[in-house]
């Protein structure tokens, strides 16, 4: 599974992310380009601050969708996103875009990150499995605006 903590994969994302434009069109889902690159931040900010959570996690999300954040299968289209996480106004595509690829290149530098804080929601993970959930969520989101 590929790591945003890897070099190539890093780059191979920041490619990907030159190809959109504020025109670029999804094929599913109700999120225009600058509102993906929006929710996109969360989970990156998430890894960089790296706070201590007083919650456990949802014990049946940890055992019914925790893995699927970080093995190779591929997620499908429309999944449901956490209400905090769904942008409700338009979202400019520019400004939204830089964030992104500067929490991208941030999360990046947290590669020889040794203590990882639980996630929020899923519990506790790897500092492999983080890289891997960052990717595969950037890619499914690329992959949502075909690039």
């Amino acid at each position: 599974m590929k790591s945003i903590f890897d070099e190539i994969t890093k780059n191979e994302l920041e490619e990907r992310m030159a190809l959109l434009n504020e025109n670029s069109e999804r094929k599913w889902g109700k999120m225009t380009v600058g509102q993906m690159a929006w929710h996109c931040q969360y989970p990156l900010k998430l890894a960089i601050e790296n706070k201590p959570t007083s919650k456990k996690g949802n014990l049946l999300v940890q055992l019914f969708f925790k893995k699927s954040m970080y093995n190779d299968k591929v997620w499908r289209k429309n999944l449901p996103t956490a209400p905090q996480l769904k942008a409700k106004e338009p979202k400019n595509f520019d400004d939204e875009v830089k964030v992104l690829q500067q929490l991208m290149h941030d999360t990046h530098q947290l590669k020889n990150r040794e203590e990882w804080n639980p996630h929020p929601f899923f519990g506790r993970f790897t500092k492999e499995q983080w890289g891997q959930m960052q990717y595969k969520h950037l890619d499914h989101h690329l992959t949502q605006f075909s690039v």
